[in-house]
């Protein structure tokens, strides 16, 4: 499934609601004397716009600016283009977390958002959406500069800015899913840019294909959770004939196109739903009986992985071709449906169901990965990196470090991709806590959980 960000802490609501009002209680709006930023951002040479927004999460202030960047930083002459920046302002006093985030900086924009470092230790936020999504998309599109150094180079500049211009105290950066990977790429190309790093369920892929997803599924969840999607993805493929039409019928009033055949696309979604399932840890209680009706099967499959991810779309167009390029992605284990599927081989498929027809060219690159675990391997900066432990994302995730005085690996015991700070255990919440406390030399605002 594509690695897709979650925006807000996933907290129970009324524990959200009681931490919010805490936080919200201790939070000044304005630190004493402290004048507004608005002239500071108009005034930093590389922002071309300032507008404010709304916020009711306790900030002082918010804005949105546009940030200028060179198309490629090695080759400054041939262009720029404007980067959309969220910045939600506390006190120049605070730490800064800046978010490298994978995607779009879109759902940042909203009144309620809240990123949980922020929240759990008071900071700014500097929140920076990718090249080439969005608002931050060059004209023309020449993918030639779509490339990790320069979205690296591209927080870089940024950093220095910010701390030059507003926030000069300790830097923490963060983020989630491809955001996660982004921010462990920061620190590998920029060691010193920031003091600390919290990668939340961010892979490191060394392949298109990268190969250890499939037997992470194979053992994943409990052998009754893996006979029971098994199953379903079973009669779902027994059942292909009957159930095509109406399969057929939802993506054409969902307007859907695809570049194969739409009973090739229907095994696709069968071959996902594995993956997708135990992304977003979904209960497989809630898996229909082998015996319920057509629509009821269907609806479910719809439900967790629906045929919109394999359609091509412009707006995940950029992150299809950072997967095929450097970034890597994963495969699918046809072996289980042998003789059940109109495909007969899965391999090739982010080229050939993800990307349009002018990037099926695209060749993989390994030497991102190759300078990124390097890195993690021979160094220990302070790194705090947060995986679920039935997320299919952890077979790619760098559980494998050891024997580091510094960089820490925390799995949440049944967690997903939703793993978060919060969501783990009492015992683990605690220790997290401590170590980023020590690391920011800030204590958390509120210590845990009611």
């Amino acid at each position: 499934m594509m690695i897709i960000h979650n925006p807000l802490p996933t907290f129970h609501p009324f524990r959200w609601a009681f931490l919010l009002l805490s936080f919200l209680l201790c939070v000044p709006t304005m630190a004493d004397g402290e004048a507004s930023i608005e002239p500071v951002l108009n005034n930093m040479a590389r922002i071309t716009h300032v507008t404010p927004l709304e916020n009711t999460m306790g900030y002082a202030e918010k804005f949105v600016v546009k940030f200028t960047q060179p198309l490629s930083h090695q080759n400054p002459e041939l262009g720029s283009f404007s980067q959309r920046v969220v910045v939600m302002h506390r006190s120049a006093s605070r730490p800064t977390v800046i978010v490298t985030e994978g995607y779009s900086a879109g759902y940042a924009l909203s009144p309620r958002y809240l990123e949980e470092l922020s929240y759990l230790f008071n900071t700014n936020v500097v929140f920076v959406e990718h090249r080439y999504f969005a608002e931050s998309t060059p004209t023309p599109c020449d993918w030639r500069y779509m490339t990790d150094r320069n979205a690296m180079d591209d927080l870089h500049d940024i950093v220095q800015a910010f701390r030059s211009a507003l926030y000069p105290q300790k830097w923490i950066s963060t983020g989630i899913s491809k955001g996660g990977q982004t921010c462990m790429e920061f620190r590998a190309f920029y060691p010193e840019d920031v003091d600390v790093s919290v990668p939340y369920v961010g892979p490191l892929c060394y392949a298109v294909e990268d190969g250890r997803h499939e037997p992470f599924l194979r053992q994943n969840g409990t052998p009754a959770d893996r006979k029971r999607i098994l199953d379903f993805q079973t009669e779902m493929l027994k059942r292909k004939a009957q159930l095509l039409p109406a399969f057929e019928a939802h993506c054409l009033k969902n307007h859907l196109r695809f570049n194969l055949p739409m009973r090739d696309i229907y095994d696709y979604c069968v071959l996902e739903y594995s993956f997708a399932h135990f992304q977003w840890g979904t209960p497989t209680e809630r898996i229909p009986s082998l015996t319920a009706p057509d629509e009821t099967l269907l609806r479910e499959l719809l439900t967790i992985a629906g045929p919109e991810y394999f359609s091509p779309n412009k707006d995940f167009t950029p992150f299809f071709y950072q997967a095929a390029y450097e970034l890597g992605y994963y495969g699918y284990d046809l072996r289980p449906f042998r003789g059940l599927t109109s495909i007969k081989s899965t391999r090739h498929y982010l080229r050939d169901v993800m990307l349009p027809d002018s990037l099926k060219h695209t060749r993989y690159h390994k030497q991102l990965s190759r300078y990124v675990r390097r890195y993690l391997q021979k160094n220990d900066p302070k790194m705090l990196f947060i995986y679920g432990q039935i997320d299919p994302w952890t077979a790619a995730g760098v559980t494998w470090l050891k024997n580091k005085q510094q960089m820490r690996v925390y799995v949440q015991p049944g967690g997903s991709h939703l793993a978060r700070i919060q969501n783990m255990p009492a015992d683990l919440r605690k220790e997290i806590l401590q170590v980023l406390s020590d690391w920011i030399g800030e204590k958390p605002v509120i210590q845990a959980k009611p």
